[in-house]
């Protein structure tokens, strides 16, 4: 790391703090639309999309973990908040004794049916509606590049969370 900080023009950081609050305002305004008209968080939805798109629309904890972006214990509260609003159940993997599946129930699939079409219209009103088909372009380019970045380096988080990660490598190698 250079000694002299490259500081941010004028126009980076404009781009930057929009790019914060965007990060901040968005998820608040669509999870706003959620909760009122579904009673869902925006991790609720996430959890059901994830599970909804794996076969039989049930998925491995540790699998969806890593698509959420959750700690193994985060994820487990939000699973149990989940199955006490009848969305989703934990199984046993049969083939593995330590692991668990999450299964979407009939109510949490059509629970995700019907919220679907309306938030996707809300990302389309608050995102999407706004740009001109090259914006969307150029962004998509954009924030693949800095994907890409990303994942070649995940963040580790505190040490907890570091343990965890190191814990969920070697049930996977063993």
């Amino acid at each position: 790391m250079s000694t002299t900080p490259r500081w941010l023009d004028e126009t980076e950081q404009a781009v930057w703090r929009s790019w914060l609050k965007v990060m901040r305002l968005l998820p608040a305004h669509l999870e706003d639309r959620l909760h009122e008209r579904y009673g869902l968080s925006m991790t609720d939805y996430q959890v059901m999309v994830e599970v909804s798109e794996s076969a039989e629309r049930r998925l491995r904890m540790t699998e969806l973990a890593q698509r959420t972006q959750l700690s193994k214990s985060r994820l487990s509260h939000q699973i149990g908040r989940m199955e006490q609003a009848g969305l989703v159940v934990r199984t046993q993997c049969p083939d593995d004794r330590r692991g668990q599946w999450t299964e979407l129930t009939e109510a949490g699939w059509a629970l995700l049916r019907e919220a679907a079409p309306d938030h996707v219209e809300d990302v389309r009103e608050l995102f999407f509606d706004l740009l001109t088909p090259e914006q969307v372009r150029v962004l998509a380019d954009a924030q693949r590049k800095v994907a890409e970045r990303l994942d070649q380096a995940p963040a580790t988080g505190c040490a907890n969370a570091r343990a965890e990660a190191e814990c969920a490598e070697a049930e996977a190698a063993g």
